[in-house]
């Protein structure tokens, strides 16, 4: 059996609530990740989203071990990184990379992209200076910069710019998984057709792995091999993309992409958008989080919770009554999210926002 590449089991994150000034005590915690499990394989995209809030960001950052589990074990190429010394963890930086949501942010506008795209190598002591400068030129190639663009500073570009300077410093160190963190909600939308297409150019040649983090449905369509929903810090469904938007069983799963705007305003589906609001993770509710929203749940959803149950082979659903879930009618799903069509959802749902 091959080993995946990143593996996820039990993994809980927790931030303590603290009550007082002089004499703190701890009143509660925040459930940013409850109990998730899940596997990467080499060369795959698996897709995490949910509203936000669900944890979708924590568990990316508890998979590199960015920040610490409060529970559980992460395993990468099956060695336990949650128990790696931070020596031991060094040479495993390498092979794991991050692109961050806000492209400006996170470029040091101090430095210039030459400079930015060298401290990976400087930090890792990768070549020489001469190799280190070519590498450079190379990677402003690969995300179809120039590379007299090593002399600029991150202000001086667009926000697609940066965001392909933040991909190539990911790329630099020539790693086995990037996490994509939200990588084009803050750009325009007629860039982020483009940004995705290079994301899977890049895999294409490289074959590395992606664990890509959003909140665009047609975005995670157009890039992932498989989908992973997320609700209050619980993973509710996973699934193959032809399993999550063909055949969705979690209704928080049908709710979210009965919500996703659509290019065809005249279009209609048989479920309803999610309504209310999303519960405290500091005080969630009890048996399944999703029952004070959820138009199936009964008396057993707030009495007990649901663990994640196979619907078929690698398709899991956490929900007591998956099996009678109503079919989920949406011919628009059916239809394969070009780039163009892309970019017309997002021009529609930016339409139907100002309106």
């Amino acid at each position: 059996m091959t080993t995946p590449l990143l593996e996820l089991r039990s993994v809980s994150k927790r931030y303590p609530v603290y009550d007082g000034m002089v004499l703190r005590r701890q009143v509660g915690a925040v459930q940013a990740v409850d109990n998730v499990s899940m596997t990467l394989m080499r060369g795959e995209t698996l897709a995490i989203v949910g509203e936000t809030g669900c944890g979708k960001s924590t568990t990316a950052r508890l998979a590199m071990r960015l920040i610490e589990a409060t529970a559980g074990q992460v395993f990468f190429e099956g060695q336990d990184i949650t128990r790696c010394t931070r020596a031991e963890m060094n040479p495993l930086r390498k092979s794991m990379q991050i692109v961050f949501q806000d492209p400006y942010a996170s470029l040091n506008p101090r430095m210039t992209v030459g400079e930015i795209l060298s401290e990976p190598l400087n930090v890792h002591r990768v070549g020489d200076a001469v190799s280190r400068k070519r590498r450079v030129e190379e990677l402003l190639r690969l995300v179809d910069l120039a590379p007299y663009h090593a002399e600029r500073y991150p202000h001086q570009f667009s926000g697609g710019q940066r965001q392909r300077v933040g991909i190539a410093r990911a790329l630099a160190l020539s790693p086995k998984l990037i996490v994509c963190d939200e990588p084009v909600s803050a750009l325009d939308v007629s860039i982020q057709a483009q940004i995705v297409n290079l994301l899977k150019d890049l895999q294409h040649r490289f074959d590395f792995s992606y664990l890509f983090i959003s909140h665009g449905l047609a975005v995670v369509r157009h890039i992932a091999d498989r989908v992973g929903v997320m609700y209050l810090g619980q993973l509710v469904e996973i699934g193959s993309k032809q399993d999550i938007y063909r055949n969705p069983r979690h209704p928080y799963t049908q709710a979210l992409l009965a919500a996703a705007p659509d290019p065809n305003p005249a279009a209609r589906h048989n479920v309803a958008p999610v309504a209310g609001d999303i519960p405290s993770a500091i005080n969630p509710p009890s048996g399944c989080r999703f029952h004070t929203r959820c138009p199936m749940a009964q008396d057993r959803c707030k009495a007990e919770t649901p663990t994640l149950r196979e619907m078929s082979t690698g398709h899991q659903a956490a929900c007591h009554f998956a099996e009678d879930t109503p079919v989920y009618e949406a011919a628009r799903h059916t239809q394969h999210p070009t780039p163009g069509l892309l970019m017309r959802q997002a021009i529609y749902a930016s339409r139907r926002a100002a309106a």
